[in-house]
């Protein structure tokens, strides 16, 4: 890379640290994209490039700039108006009776170097006098031994123009009417500096004028609009001019250092975004702690984190401490989000500081146990008040805990540090934490029935790329269960085969920082990848497959290299779902004290994206995967966080054991009857202390239960003993195990190189396959001993009973290897 040079001097430019470190960071290639001649001082915009480029004028041999959605530029759009508005399609196909000429051009007389007067005359102001005196035609006085060419009179005297002075006076024709027009505005204008900064520059179709700029200014400008590129940000020449003409005729020192008011909106978001991407070159965490809003672009982040808000300086410095600790240990995309809800905590404890106290909480000496209750109690008012809610209290108050149990940890109590001095007693204790809604997480799975009507209504997702990455996306959250960023994030090549040759989800799990995650996914999700590379492909054929995204954005994306973001997915699906028409759910109400199944409509805020995940945990526990199974699905690094998706309420979980409960059968099939009153007074004592999990069912042995199921002297064959209890939600691991015996028999029976006494000893005796086989079909029978409305109940009741069954008794026994539950059959009509 080398430093690009820029008149005037280098030596001026070398007292500019600023502007050097600048110059050298815009890179050769770029300026000869820009086609850049710091002698020359004007960029050209290249027609065909996908970022700087422009759109032509569809009517042939035009050329010039497409402004309107007619198609046409403005000159051939006013054409089309003077011939009747006729048909566009065949207007444009109309080619133009003149040739479209750009800027001037030399005299005809041959050798002359002044530039001619204008197209019509096509001859310089002196030769067209010349020729109207002699009163030929233009070929004839072209060819006139009479005639002779003239010198050139030198270049325009205003320091931005680049053409050549027309007559004896000391500008071009175009500045020479713009001359004129501001002294009969201004008679007494100081014609020196109009010309060195006030003169308008000549637009030139995809010209961009520099000249007569600082070399700050255009260093500026050209490394900021080289960042945009970089940033995949298109840019208009157009808009460029009014910005470089205010900063001409205003001579700052800097793009930073203007007055952008009398600039559009547009032009004032495009200063300000060229200078963010200048500060971002100086850019240093050092250079950031001193601040009251941080750019975390210095950290290797995006966003920012702001600090004004907090009032105390010892407070906002101790803050402020906290987060540069903080921030290298963080990990994921949405860093900025995080942290600043930890600063929310912070800027309300400041503000009931600020209420509360005399002092408005400056001297921190003063502080104590009472401003910690004063804030509790605001809090408690911010939620009666309805401005915040129940959990963003809780939350607040944790993160409030948290801090300020982390600025004593970081030592900023001590001497010389921001918060010394700060009394013992200025902490939040765990009493004062609010009880936080329960249940957060857990029932916020969707039903099948909803599952089943979004899925069937995702042809209306088929229009353009952007529709079918945003269907694909859904597909994919709903089949996965990953998170949104996840399934956004995706690169082209994220399938793969495992060593049985079935298909593997390869993914980034950017919340944990954990990269290449392998996730065995279904056939038919496999065919949504390959269906949306083979679109991709066919939309960005020349991007290296390593660089394309599976779901490439729509915007600021020419090679297909960025992914579309989870908020447009979301966007999107919001707009999706609400278009639907009612979901309806079967819901169990109660009529004339009888419970009774209606299909009700159900709320479609509930149907939002990391739904899909809560959904696809809750399947996976109703099939009754282990939890250290579906923690490892759910790539959770904790099984606490993972049984925090599917649990339920204590209240539903007694209802489903009462139900289930009534469904009791012993070893031998018959079935325990109990009343109501003794299911609540006991059955739940009894599920708590008096009874242990084992293969199948409970034991109700004390010896057993007091060893928690290690002290059984008949291990494995607990069909055979009394104190067995089985139920309805244990069925299908009964016909699981009653799978496993008929297998093992038949593979013991084909054994040829085993002895008879080891085969007689392991071989599964008729008599447990009888006893199995007599359970399952008296638990089927009494299934199918209720009425339509009970079974339905009793099945959901089953479902809850095993969904909070978040662990299978481990005794040794031979497991078999637990499937991926099918996400694609709650698709299914």
């Amino acid at each position: 890379m080398t430093a690009l040079a820029l008149a005037p001097a280098p030596s001026a430019v070398e007292r500019d640290e600023v502007t050097a470190a600048l110059l050298a960071a815009i890179t050769p290639q770029f300026t000869a994209t820009l086609g850049f001649d710091p002698a020359v001082g004007i960029a050209v915009f290249p027609q065909d490039h996908p970022l700087l480029g422009w759109k032509i004028c569809h009517v042939p041999d035009c050329g010039k700039q497409r402004t309107l959605v007619s198609g046409m530029c403005v000159t051939c759009h006013y054409r089309w108006k003077r011939a009747g508005r006729p048909d566009p399609a065949a207007f444009i196909t109309q080619p133009k009776q003149f040739e479209r000429i750009v800027g001037v051009r030399r005299c005809r007389v041959l050798t002359c170097e002044r530039p001619w007067k204008s197209k019509r005359s096509q001859l310089c102001l002196a030769h067209d006098v010349q020729r109207r005196d002699m009163g030929i035609a233009l070929e004839e006085f072209c060819s006139h031994p009479a005639v002779k060419p003239h010198p050139s009179l030198g270049p325009c005297r205003v320091a931005n123009c680049t053409r050549e002075r027309a007559g004896r006076g000391s500008y071009c024709l175009a500045h020479y009417g713009h001359w004129r027009d501001a002294r009969a505005a201004d008679p007494a204008i100081d014609e020196e500096r109009w010309q060195a900064t006030g003169a308008p520059s000549l637009a030139e179709d995809n010209r961009v004028n520099l000249r007569a700029l600082p070399p700050r200014v255009v260093a500026e400008f050209l490394y900021g609009l080289q960042q945009r590129c970089a940033d995949n940000v298109k840019t208009k020449h157009n808009t460029l001019r009014p910005m470089l003409d205010l900063a001409r005729r205003t001579e700052v020192g800097s793009l930073g250092d203007l007055d952008t008011s009398p600039l559009n909106h547009t032009n004032q978001k495009l200063v300000s975004e060229l200078m963010r991407h200048v500060g971002r070159l100086f850019l240093t965490p050092e250079s950031q702690r001193d601040l009251d809003v941080w750019d975390l672009a210095a950290f290797g982040f995006s966003g920012t984190l702001r600090f004004i808000e907090i009032s105390q300086p010892w407070l906002r410095e101790a803050t402020k401490a906290w987060a540069f600790d903080s921030l290298p240990t963080r990990r994921g995309t949405f860093v900025a989000g995080v942290l600043q809800g930890r600063l929310v905590a912070i800027t309300r404890l400041s503000e009931s500081l600020r209420l509360q106290r005399p002092d408005h909480g400056t001297d921190l000496r003063a502080l104590g146990r009472d401003d910690i209750t004063a804030f509790c109690n605001r809090l408690a008012y911010l939620e009666g008040q309805g401005e915040i809610s129940a959990h963003t209290r809780s939350r607040d108050c944790y993160a409030a805990r948290l801090l300020l149990g982390k600025f004593r940890a970081l030592g900023l109590t001590r001497p010389g540090a921001p918060l010394h001095g700060l009394p013992d007693d200025f902490t939040l204790t765990r009493e004062d934490m609010p009880d936080d809604p329960d249940d957060r997480q857990a029932g916020r799975d969707l039903p099948k029935e909803v599952i089943r009507q979004v899925c069937a209504h995702l042809d209306q997702l088929s229009g353009g790329p952007i529709d079918m990455a945003v269907r694909a996306g859904i597909e994919l959250l709903i089949d996965t269960g990953r998170r949104p960023i996840e399934i956004a994030s995706l690169p082209w090549d994220c399938l793969s085969t495992d060593t049985d040759g079935k298909p593997v989800l390869i993914y980034d799990n950017h919340k944990a920082n954990r990269l290449g995650r392998r996730l065995p996914i279904a056939a038919a999700t496999a065919t949504v990848i390959t269906d949306q590379q083979r679109r991709v492909r066919e939309h960005f054929p020349d991007t290296l497959l390593a660089r394309l995204k599976l779901l490439p954005s729509p915007v600021r994306n020419p090679d297909g290299d960025r992914s579309i973001s989870a908020d447009t997915i979301s966007r999107r699906h919001r707009a999706y779902v609400d278009s639907l028409p009612e979901l309806l759910v079967p819901t169990v109400i109660e009529v004339e004290g009888k419970p009774v199944t209606r299909m009700l409509p159900f709320d479609k805020s509930r149907a939002f994206l990391y739904a899909y995940r809560h959904t696809y945990a809750q399947r996976h526990a109703d099939a009754g995967v282990r939890v250290d199974v579906l923690c490892q699905l759910m790539d959770h690094v904790e099984m606490s966080t993972t049984q925090q998706y599917y649990r339920v309420g204590e209240e539903r979980r007694r209802e489903a054991v009462d139900r289930v409960a009534a469904m009791q059968f012993d070893r031998h099939g018959n079935r325990i009857w109990r009343d109501a009153k003794a299911l609540l007074d006991s059955e739940h004592v009894r599920r708590a202390i008096g009874e242990v999990a084992v293969p199948y069912g409970v034991c109700t042995e004390p010896s057993n239960v007091a060893a928690d199921g290690q002290d059984c002297p008949i291990r494995f064959r607990c069909v055979g003993c009394g104190h067995f209890r089985t139920d309805i939600s244990h069925l299908p691991d009964l016909e699981t195990y009653l799978a496993d015996l008929l297998r093992n028999r038949e593979r013991l029976a084909a054994a040829i190189d085993a002895d008879d006494w080891a085969k007689r000893e392991t071989m599964p005796s008729d008599e447990e396959i009888t006893r199995v086989r007599r359970l399952i079909s008296r638990v089927k029978a009494g299934l199918d001993d209720l009425s339509t409305e009970e079974r339905a109940q009793v099945q959901d009741a089953v479902a809850t009973v095993r969904r909070a069954r978040s662990s299978v008794v481990a005794l040794g026994l031979p497991r078999v290897r637990q499937s991926l539950i099918d996400m694609r059959e709650d698709r299914r009509a």
